[in-house]
């Protein structure tokens, strides 16, 4: 009789064991279970943005971008200006540089400043000085630029002049869901308020193959102009002048030279620059030269 309810006894301590074993599991895993299965609220605020491509060189407000090249002939848009009293393939030095401050989500102002020193000019080697002044801002996807171009061509007064322009480019990577643009398009227009009072029209796309870890880039674009109402495109003894003007086509091989030389480039970026480039008139009526050009340059950004 002893032995029965002994027995029963422990019978009933491992049972309430039991069952407060099993409680115990229950509550460890039922606040984590619960948890993990519980959807977040939604941010109000924007994921963080995968850096972009030479992020972090400088990230102070003030930037530059400068470019020293050697070119067999100067075209600025479809003219072949190294035509003017020198010889064929004379050379060209060209200073091409620009300043800008990235102001966030404002508007980036900048200033540049291009020269074209021709050493076979008849007139000045300092062929043209163009000072821009302007400014950037990203709406994403698009990129509008506002600026002022002064042309000035030392002892050729009569030929200065200003133009007022907009560029509008696409960031088309959302398209094609890249991290990079695949084709780049934009869109441009300058109107000449001073000499010319007439619009110049251009329209382009541009892709970069870059070979991976190796600092080569090669960029390929393309590009078509349209002219209304400037006479300097209009052909002598004709008033010609409206309609598509010239295409050009380019390529542009760009070598890091960070890579090459093993440097930081929280010193900068420094690169070295192959262009080819090839234009070609489309409306016979209107000014624009047949010609195969190239050179090559440094390119230093910070």
């Amino acid at each position: 009789m002893l032995r029965s309810r002994a027995a029963a006894a422990a019978g009933l301590l491992i049972c309430f064991g039991t069952r407060a074993l099993l409680a115990a599991d229950e509550s460890r895993f039922s606040t984590p279970l619960t948890l993990s299965i519980e959807q977040q609220p939604e941010s109000i605020y924007a994921p963080p943005e995968p850096p972009r491509p030479g992020q972090g060189v400088n990230e102070g407000a003030v930037h530059l971008d400068l470019t020293v090249r050697y070119m067999t002939d100067y075209v600025f848009r479809g003219i072949d200006f190294s035509e003017v009293g020198g010889r064929e393939d004379a050379p060209n030095v060209q200073f091409d540089g620009a300043l800008w401050m990235d102001l966030g989500k404002l508007p980036h102002p900048f200033v540049g400043l291009f020269i074209n020193v021709y050493d076979s000019d008849p007139v000045s080697e300092f062929q043209e000085i163009r000072p821009t002044v302007g400014f950037d801002w990203t709406i994403k996807p698009l990129t509008f630029t506002f600026g002022n171009n002064t042309f000035i061509y030392p002892d050729r007064d009569p030929l200065n002049t200003n133009e007022v322009y907009t560029r509008v480019a696409l960031d088309d990577s959302f398209l094609w869901g890249t991290t990079r643009p695949v084709f780049s398009p934009y869109a441009f227009a300058a109107y000449d308020y001073e000499v010319y009072n007439g619009w110049y029209m251009q329209a382009g796309v541009k892709h970069d193959f870059m070979v991976e870890d190796t600092g080569i880039t090669l960029t390929l674009l393309a590009d078509v102009s349209y002219v209304m109402g400037l006479q300097q495109y209009a052909l002598p003894g004709t008033t010609t002048d409206d309609g598509f003007q010239r295409y050009e086509l380019g390529a542009v091989a760009t070598y890091s030279l960070n890579t090459l030389l093993n440097v930081s480039k929280r010193y900068g970026e420094f690169s070295f620059q192959g262009y080819m480039y090839y234009t070609d008139n489309i409306d016979h009526g209107l000014r624009a030269d047949t010609q195969i050009w190239g050179g090559v340059g440094i390119n230093f950004k910070y």
